[in-house]
């Protein structure tokens, strides 16, 4: 074995490989990835790594897969029943954001190098439909004052991709979280704005 500790449990050896994939894959790009690489990040040799994942394309799937999979548990507390559905929305925000800033390789492997490859776009199109799906709802509950007919998947398909957007700019760090949530805060709510809403004092 290339160093590295024997008699893992198979589990352990598996994170194990898919932190050194994520590594790899993130510095390198799919394309410009060996297997040779991988392995060498994870300290065990290539055939140990084939055994567990057969082939660079399995252990890019299953990278983003696990990555997706964390990224849908970090936004979940948007789903708190004790928040309006506004605190709601602003919590998978944050949620979103802070995921990005504390986890910038996943990121750069989820929507950077998976979506560049059509083989593995799919892989996470499920999980950004969901978030979508999920924010359109939170505004549609929210929005008292929107236009009638108001399209609020096209909305939050609007507020997704400009997160996305700024996420990039998070993950290098040239953007900060907070000041980052309060402007796509805005600009959700700022888009359902409406009619002006009536002034108490003049309404009658």
């Amino acid at each position: 074995m290339a160093g590295g500790t024997k008699r893992l449990p198979r589990a352990v050896r598996e994170q194990q490989m898919l932190d050194a994939a994520v590594e790899v894959f993130s510095r390198k790009g799919y394309h410009d990835t060996s297997m040779d690489a991988i392995a060498a990040e994870a300290k065990i040799s290539k055939p140990m790594l084939y055994l567990y994942y057969g082939s660079k394309d399995e252990l890019f799937r299953a990278s983003i897969q696990r990555e997706s999979a964390r990224f849908l548990e970090a936004v979940a507390v948007a789903g708190n029943p004790a928040l309006t559905p506004h605190e709601q929305l602003r919590a998978a925000l944050e949620a979103f954001l802070s995921y990005v800033d504390e986890h910038r390789l996943s990121w750069q492997v989820l929507y950077r190098q998976a979506l560049g490859q059509q083989a593995f776009s799919g892989e996470i199109a499920g999980s950004r439909d969901r978030v979508i799906e999920l924010t359109a709802a939170l505004l549609e509950s929210s929005a008292k004052y929107a236009d009638p007919g108001t399209d609020y998947n096209l909305v939050s398909v609007a507020v997704i991709g400009a997160g996305e957007a700024i996420a990039d700019h998070i993950a290098s760090g040239s953007v900060d979280v907070a000041q980052a949530v309060d402007l796509l805060d805005n600009l959700a709510w700022r888009g359902l704005s409406g009619k002006k809403k009536p002034d108490p004092e003049t309404a009658s």
